[in-house]
């Protein structure tokens, strides 16, 4: 079986690789993409639980075969329900071992990072989430820590005293961790970016980052305007950065009286994502001839899956 990296790895490495992906092995990069599991966790995977166990060329280059794709992909339905990966390999084994009592290790990471964002203490921040990176996939990452973790400071967040002081820390630690890894992965990247725009106007949308990130780590460039664009110059930057797609974020309502003219003169796919989405249902799905070319979606999950299915990214 070939993979569209087979070029590009017999330019980097010997005869014994290139007859190895000849003979249906698949190079990391390959299952990285297939699987949405990144070259750095399931070197992790392997070398911290032994849970992928690849065959390796005499140069140490590490090959996987359709039976380590499926495996991957069985070690990710028990992370998405929430199981640490820590645990997974004996659920492999024997499944028939689990109860929704099995312990995980995201109750103790939100306390971790919830206790940091009291103390504003920015280094366990990025070591606590850098230590979740490592070993999840971003999309569990996000499901699993990072959006419960928002929805949980957002309710201690309600008449808290200090509460503004620890949502500017948090926000803005936020922007700036993902901000690096998007700016770091666009230089990397080539092909043309998808714009995300923070539609209301509150500032350091976090869903927004996290909607860039996901999207970012999917290989897939990303410009991120973090305030509203006036109607005409949405167009005008679209055109300006050959953008593959326009995402507005908002979690806010929208002045959608406004949409026909501000998304006038886009031509590339567009959609709508975020709390807006929820709040202006009824509207939305009224306003057929506004958004009968825009998709929608109401969380950063949806919006990557989205993305995904309609081959944006």
């Amino acid at each position: 079986m070939k993979t569209p990296l087979d070029t590009g790895a017999r330019a980097d490495v010997g005869a014994d690789f290139a007859k190895a992906l000849d003979e249906g092995w698949l190079p990391i990069r390959e299952v990285a993409r297939q699987t949405g599991v990144n070259a750095v966790t399931l070197r992790a995977w392997e070398r911290r639980y032994g849970l992928i166990v690849p065959q390796r060329t005499p140069k140490g280059h590490r090959l996987f075969r359709a039976e380590h794709v499926q495996r991957i992909l069985t070690i990710l339905t028990w992370l998405d329900r929430g199981v640490a990966v820590s645990q997974v390999k004996q659920l492999l084994d024997t499944p028939q071992a689990f109860t929704e009592s099995v312990e995980n290790d995201w109750h103790v990471l939100r306390h971790t990072l919830l206790h940091a964002v009291t103390q504003l203490s920015e280094r366990t921040l990025d070591d606590t989430v850098n230590q979740a990176m490592a070993l999840y996939p971003p999309r569990i990452v996000c499901e699993q820590l990072l959006m419960p973790l928002l929805a949980e400071l957002e309710q201690r967040w309600q008449g808290q005293f200090g509460a503004q002081m620890e949502r500017v820390f948090f926000y803005s630690w936020l922007r700036s961790k993902f901000g690096a890894r998007i700016y770091h992965n666009n230089r990397q990247l080539r092909s043309a970016p998808l714009l995300l725009i923070n539609h209301s106007d509150l500032p350091l949308e976090p869903h927004l980052w996290l909607t860039a990130w996901l999207i970012s780590s999917a290989d897939c460039p990303v410009e991120v305007f973090d305030w509203p664009l006036p109607a005409g110059e949405l167009a005008l930057a679209v055109d300006h950065l050959k953008a593959r797609g326009v995402l507005l974020y908002s979690s806010k309502a929208m002045n959608l009286s406004q949409l026909t003219k501000l998304l006038n003169g886009v031509s590339c796919p567009k959609m709508i994502a975020g709390p807006t989405v929820r709040i202006h249902h009824t509207e939305l799905s009224a306003r057929a001839t506004v958004t009968a070319d825009v998709f929608l979606a109401e969380d950063p999950l949806s919006a990557h899956q989205e993305l995904v299915q309609r081959g944006l990214i």
